[in-house]
């Protein structure tokens, strides 16, 4: 069963699951796309296929916020909008090891090997140009909860400029050496994007499961009390 965020009848805006590809891959797996579809059909009692447009994705370890157009016109203008980078993400992750600064900007050109699906920092004649902004929320037994916004939206990003300055995330399995068995850190926490028909700001929250990684920390009191 999905846990929806927003819904009219241009948008449908999802909690994603961690673990679950976003859309059908060679694993076989039950994949996000297919489930919205299948709620919408089944809500609506929509015969045959049901149109649902994916604009945005996230990495198959990943869970937090998405949004899906129910409509062509809708799927067009959100792509358009993420083109004008009008799209603000941001995400939380849990740091193995503690940044010298409390707040910063990270900024990198990273290269993605599509042969090994591995992403490295490289230079500007090679990598595309990776910018982040941070903020610590809490420290706790060396680990810290940071806030990520990001400007720009390149695969495995947060976790390569990260993992590039020996602050890999807790449990990331590609990019920390040191990673132990278990959810890798990171969670799509708050997505807002104007409406692809009224233009009015949308705004869509949700927090990582009470469970391990993110039990560490009082995640959701945490981001409520530093706004």
């Amino acid at each position: 069963m999905i846990k929806v965020l927003y819904e009219d009848n241009h948008l449908l805006c999802v909690e994603k699951p961690v673990n679950v590809p976003v859309q059908a891959d060679a694993s076989g797996d039950m994949d996000l796309l297919t489930m919205c579809k299948d709620y919408i059909k089944a809500k609506y009692h929509k015969p045959g296929n049901v149109y649902l447009g994916l604009v945005h994705r996230l990495d198959r370890p990943t869970g937090g916020t998405m949004v899906f157009a129910r409509t062509s016109k809708a799927a067009s203008r959100l792509s358009d909008s993420i083109r004008k980078k009008e799209f603000q993400k941001t995400y939380l992750a849990i740091l193995d090891g503690t940044p010298k600064e409390k707040q910063g900007t990270l900024t990198d050109y990273l290269e993605k090997d599509s042969r090994t699906n591995m992403v490295r920092v490289s230079d500007p004649a090679h990598g595309k140009k990776c910018i982040l902004h941070y903020e610590v929320l809490a420290e706790k037994e060396g680990r810290t909860l940071v806030r990520v916004h990001l400007e720009t939206g390149r695969s495995h990003q947060i976790r390569v400029q990260f993992s590039s300055r020996n602050l890999p995330l807790v449990n990331d399995q590609r990019y920390n050496s040191r990673a132990k068995r278990g959810q890798i850190a990171l969670w799509a926490y708050d997505l807002v994007f104007p409406h692809p028909i009224t233009r009015e700001p949308v705004r869509v929250t949700s927090f990582p499961p009470e469970s391990a990684p993110w039990n560490l920390f009082e995640v959701k009191h945490v981001c409520e009390t530093k706004p």
